[in-house]
């Protein structure tokens, strides 16, 4: 099973993506990441034609993946603005929205205490117009992150069965 997965940071330190690193850690057997790169083009109507190949590379990661995961900070209460412009590019051009019907998990890591709540509520939005299959239950919002992760970069062990809970309960979605 391959999964698409979304790091909503581009920072080399982000809690983001060391949360993604350690949900593939524990996600079952059988199971692969394919991190897109969220590296594109600003997305513009004048150059969809031809399509812009980081935007193409993306877009085929998610044709190809079985599901999407995306991991991600809140930036000033919403979703951090490379994340948007990659999904723009994803769904576009009309009619050829690669997000159509694609399993989606998401979750956050904040060094703050209310987490990624509002960024993940405004993924939702997102996710329901791009016709996306979204799992709505358990929801992850790693808060107080900046000491759960050890120095290998990945969650501390006492961590890891609320992160393979998440990921079981995602596998098994797919598999629906």
């Amino acid at each position: 099973m391959n999964i698409a997965v979304f790091v909503g940071s581009l920072r080399d330190d982000s809690l983001n993506k060391k949360l993604a690193k350690s949900l593939e850690a524990v996600a079952p057997e059988g199971v692969t990441f394919e991190y897109v790169d969220l590296n594109v083009p600003l997305y513009n109507t004048d150059i969809e034609s031809p399509y812009p190949e980081p935007a193409q590379k993306a877009k085929d990661a998610v044709l190809a993946a079985d599901g999407v995961l995306i991991v991600t900070p809140e930036y000033n209460r919403s979703i951090p603005g490379v994340l948007k412009n990659v999904m723009d590019w994803i769904s576009r051009p009309y009619g050829a929205n690669g997000f159509d019907a694609k399993p989606l998990a998401i979750a956050g890591a904040s060094g703050g205490p209310i987490g990624t709540a509002v960024a993940q509520s405004d993924l939702r939005h997102i996710a329901g117009y791009l016709n996306m299959r979204l799992v709505g239950q358990p929801e992850l919002y790693f808060t107080l992150a900046t000491d759960k992760f050890g120095e290998d970069g990945l969650a501390k062990p006492e961590y890891h069965e609320q992160l393979r809970g998440f990921m079981e309960n995602f596998v098994a979605f797919i598999g629906k």
